[in-house]
């Protein structure tokens, strides 16, 4: 393929790509290649998840390094950070010279020890964040940010195509685990606050589903609110005018509402501490996104 290095092809490839793991994700990224005519080895630790990929054309071994010496670009997706250290470990000598890219979710400094162990094994490394759920790869719908060595990126990037849409955040490998988990940050604040809600009405006899029915669009036209929000952050003024005050934004009676309804009011209770800590601070006539002062790392 274009993507695979000219000094890697050789006899001793059989195939163009390695997948070690083959949960969920790892299957349908597997698939995926083999869908779009990679030819592809596969190994799982667990024994019987790859027949169907085989029989779809994959190849399957049972040993890690049998696995790495077939192809010159080997994709991790495994469990964790300890399950990618302890299944490369098993390889390290046979993955020098290649390129490895590891799509399983380590935090930032996670991936930059992978990465750092990568370069003293002398392996080219590729960290990689997938916004995306199986039933997404291989469309457009799903998204994959990468960090690390901009040169095994492209070289790879018709590969990483065929996943999902690609997004190059910077040679430091931990970059795409930033943006990664930022971004599931608020997607399961949001559920989140969706299930707090839905034990707030149950008290009044509604279903999730109908308070479910009722909070999704009013989140939908809600969201519209966040390019405000970010131009306010980026200017760094929090009395620019039109903005809702911390003031206004108190929550103390949603606080008292869910303790009343007996509800645990901890998630909305955090987001109330927040405000408060910055009205104590004399902020309080200044727009609610006031509280990222709050949550930033100090300078």
């Amino acid at each position: 393929m274009d993507d695979v290095s000219e000094s890697n092809r050789n006899s001793t490839h059989a195939t163009d790509i390695t997948m070690l793991g083959l949960g969920a994700m790892g299957s349908a990224l597997a698939a995926a290649l083999l869908d779009a005519g990679r030819s592809v080895t596969v190994w799982n630790r667990t024994p019987g998840r790859a027949s169907e990929l085989v029989g779809r054309g994959a190849s399957a071994t049972d040993s890690v390094a049998e696995a790495v010496l077939a192809s010159p670009v080997v994709i991790a997706c495994l469990l964790d950070r300890s399950s990618v250290e302890q299944t490369l470990a098993l390889a390290a000598g046979e993955l020098r010279g290649r390129t490895l890219v590891n799509v399983t979710t380590t935090t930032p400094n996670e991936s930059r020890a992978l990465a750092s162990w990568a370069a003293d094994h002398g392996v080219d490394y590729l960290d990689g964040a997938i916004m995306a759920v199986p039933a997404m790869i291989g469309s457009r719908a799903g998204q994959i940010l990468y960090s690390g060595s901009r040169a095994a990126y492209d070289a790879l990037l018709p590969t990483l195509e065929v996943w999902a849409t690609s997004e190059f955040h910077g040679e430091d490998a931990g970059l795409a685990s930033v943006v990664d988990l930022a971004m599931l940050s608020g997607m399961y604040q949001m559920f989140t606050g969706f299930f707090h809600g839905a034990a707030m009405v149950a008290s009044m006899g509604m279903s999730a589903a109908g308070f479910a029915a009722r909070q999704a669009p009013f989140l939908t036209a809600m969201i519209d609110g966040l390019d405000g929000y970010a131009k306010v952050i980026d200017g760094g003024d929090y009395t620019v005018a039109g903005q809702q005050s911390l003031e206004f934004s108190d929550l103390a009676h949603i606080v008292r509402a869910s303790e009343e309804e007996g509800v645990d009011p901890s998630p909305i209770a955090t987001v109330q501490a927040l405000i408060s800590a910055q009205m104590a601070a004399g902020h309080g006539s200044e727009g609610l996104a006031r509280i990222y002062e709050g949550l930033r790392p100090a300078t």
